[in-house]
């Protein structure tokens, strides 16, 4: 169990892919679940791009292992708003990042907003979608931040632009007869 206001990873060895997140909203951090705001859509958006066949809520976050996804942030602090995660915090948290992919080996890291990436990359304007760089041996793709407050994506740009994933030879090479991983969460520390 994780202490009191630190979110948990929710992570296996070898998973399909494992969604980065920018940092814990403050909710998400009480409750020790990802993506517990009300005005994120992260789990309609995975549901309707079909990863998951039904839409999980945040209290069931770990059942997103069933269906070979994870869920980490990159930097552990919580927040109110992205934009108040500063850039050494990215350059301070890479290590332990770049750590855990390697120790989990996820064969895709999906980071949700371009901040995470920029900021471990830096690439000033990446684009979204599949990177032609790797991280500690997984493919990555960047994908937009599903908070409500990016109100430059739709729910139907949102879903469009995960689902690409979702069809992309990445994800198809992974699926198929797999080890289930185990339903539980790995400390961020």
């Amino acid at each position: 169990m994780s202490a009191p206001g630190v979110l948990p990873d929710v992570i296996a060895d070898g998973l399909s892919v494992l969604f980065c997140g920018i940092n814990p909203g403050l909710l998400s951090a009480a409750t020790g679940h990802h993506f517990a705001g009300r005005g994120n859509r992260f789990w309609q958006v995975i549901h309707l791009a079909r990863f998951t066949p039904d839409c999980l809520s945040p209290e069931h976050d770990r059942l997103l292992l069933r269906h070979g996804c994870g869920l980490t942030t990159v930097v552990a602090r919580a927040s109110a708003r992205a934009d108040q995660v500063a850039l050494a915090e990215f350059h301070a948290a890479s290590r332990d990042l770049e750590r855990k992919i390697a120790d989990h080996a996820p064969r895709t890291v999906a980071f949700l907003g371009k901040g995470a990436w920029s900021a471990l990359s830096g690439l000033r304007n990446p684009q979204w979608g599949p990177q032609s760089a790797r991280l500690a041996g997984a493919a990555v793709w960047l994908l937009p931040n599903p908070s409500g407050r990016n109100r430059a994506f739709t729910l139907d740009r949102l879903v469009e632009t995960y689902h690409a994933l979702r069809k992309s030879d990445t994800w198809e090479k992974t699926i198929g007869p797999r080890r289930q991983p185990p339903i539980h969460a790995w400390s961020a520390g």
